[in-house]
């Protein structure tokens, strides 16, 4: 029974050695093939545009609550006490407009970066996928620094993979 046991761990261990043996393993800088794709520049054009109309925006909404408030800060000591509470409750109402127009634009440019991100990401993939198939191999590992591969002397496909996309 020991032998037996014995005999299928040892053909266990001698199959995955093969298995593992005939496996090709390859990386590629994902971050470098994407900052050098085409759509990529296109992409961050479009993110430019967008948040320099956010920013636009936002200044001219802290412009106004300056504005407001430098004029109120100098008016209230003439004022009276129901106008400045009135005033100062228009001035917390503003800045919490101000503050949510914030959190919504980040909000919104992290989506629209996703989202512009996305088909580029799924062409970069599949021009990888169709390399590493043409090539025979099984594993494509991330070699972006601090994606975790430590070593990477196997074949790297970065160069085949912007010939597959044409650049």
């Amino acid at each position: 029974m020991k032998q037996l046991k014995s005999l299928v761990i040892a053909v266990i261990l001698l199959v995955g050695m093969q298995v593992t043996a005939q496996s090709k393993v390859a990386h590629i800088d994902l971050q470098a093939l994407m900052t050098t794709m085409p759509e990529m520049k296109t992409a961050q054009d479009q993110m430019k545009k967008i948040q320099e109309s956010y920013d636009k925006d936002f200044k001219g909404m802290a412009a106004e609550y300056q504005t407001k408030l430098q004029k109120y800060e100098a008016e209230s000591t003439t004022a009276g006490d129901v106008l400045n509470e009135t005033r100062s409750k228009e001035m917390q109402d503003m800045g919490g407009r101000i503050q949510k127009f914030q959190q919504d634009a980040q909000k919104e440019l992290g989506q629209k970066e996703m989202d512009l991100l996305k088909p580029i990401m799924e062409k970069a993939q599949s021009a990888i996928k169709k390399v590493a198939k043409a090539k025979g191999i099984t594993y494509v590992l991330d070699a972006t620094v601090g994606s975790g591969v430590i070593v990477a002397d196997g074949e790297d496909l970065l160069v085949a993979v912007k010939k597959e996309l044409g650049f």
